[in-house]
């Protein structure tokens, strides 16, 4: 597969993201490009919060099935469903981060990445 090939599908990859974070009403969506930082392997990250537990793994899930539903992929490692605090879904060329809303502020994956190019989604 070539690289503009690999690099289009992680693209949609990752809108199949945003749409299932925007069916259940994800917080202040992002999505931040990884592909011109050197340190990292993914291609984006994808990331939101919810005000409760209940709603945090319930983006997961919608999220989970957007990305089946689009390309009949499940996530390759998956994270947190027990806690509902901070899910991480790894679909490898995009992983997935969704927050409570107190952690998301407190670890700030964003300011981490401070060099990847932002973009900013709206709740459906």
């Amino acid at each position: 597969m070539s690289k503009d090939t690999k690099t289009q599908l992680s693209g949609k990859l990752a809108e199949a993201v945003v749409l299932g974070m925007q069916e259940k009403k994800g917080n202040e969506i992002v999505r931040l490009d990884m592909r011109a930082i050197h340190a990292t392997l993914s291609d984006y990250f994808v990331i939101c919060h919810a005000d409760s537990t209940i709603q945090v793994n319930a983006i997961a899930k919608s999220v989970e099935e957007e990305v089946f539903k689009a390309f009949g992929q499940d996530p390759w490692r998956k994270e947190g469903h027990a806690n509902g605090e901070w899910v991480l879904l790894d679909f490898v060329d995009v992983v997935v981060h969704i927050f409570k809303t107190e952690k998301r502020s407190h670890y700030g994956i964003e300011d981490l990445w401070g060099d990847a190019h932002v973009d900013s989604y709206r709740s459906a």
